[in-house]
């Protein structure tokens, strides 16, 4: 037989007598036990009581992380009541929107055209009559001298063009008025002319 098997055969007699034993404050005799056994029996108690410390320090830390956890989620709530009473608050002293209603003033007539108009009234222009035009080169232009003669581009009966600011605006015959020229408009240039030219 194995030492193993003399301790269990010890402990097991050890236990029946103690049953047997009628003094309820007697208990069985355990200094017999073998030191290997009592040694293996500390060990297993020291590491359950590391384990049972390890619990306890995991609890803790649960408890921990639960309430900051609380905090956290009674921060948010709090801040979530504030905003909605801010919301309520604005909401009252919020009103709809009243625009005016300008139907009646766009269909009435506008003389705010004239007014506008006036502001511009004395802005000076330059007006020019230009009977027509040529191009020459720098040479020719050098050998020009007093009695030459230039070609225009413009036949003879064509009207002269009459420009605003270096823009057409109408078209005239020459006329002589005191003794000076002056341009008779036989022509208007309309709008659309207008814009074309500008392109």
């Amino acid at each position: 037989m194995t030492p193993d098997d003399i301790d269990q055969d010890q402990l097991a007699a050890e236990w029946a007598a103690a049953l047997d034993d009628t003094d309820d404050d007697a208990g069985p005799d355990l200094s017999a036990f073998d030191t290997d056994f009592s040694e293996e029996s500390s060990g297993g108690g020291d590491a359950g009581e590391a384990s049972g410390g390890a619990g306890g320090a995991g609890g803790a830390g649960d408890d921990a992380l639960a309430a900051e956890w609380a905090a956290a989620l009674a921060s948010e709530e709090e801040e979530a009541i504030k905003k909605e009473k801010e919301q309520d608050r604005l909401a009252k002293k919020s009103h709809p929107a009243d625009f005016k209603d300008l139907t009646n003033e766009s269909k009435a007539p506008r003389d705010e055209y004239r007014r506008d108009l006036d502001f511009i009234l004395d802005i000076p222009l330059d007006v020019s009559a230009e009977l027509g035009r040529t191009k020459l080169l720098i040479n020719e232009l050098l050998q020009l001298g007093q009695g030459s003669v230039i070609e225009l581009n413009k036949l003879a009966g064509e009207p002269l063009e009459i420009y605003v600011n270096g823009k057409l605006v109408a078209r005239g015959e020459a006329v002589v008025i005191n003794e000076k020229f002056g341009v008779r408009l036989t022509d208007i240039i309309s709008p659309i002319e207008r814009v074309k030219q500008l392109g």
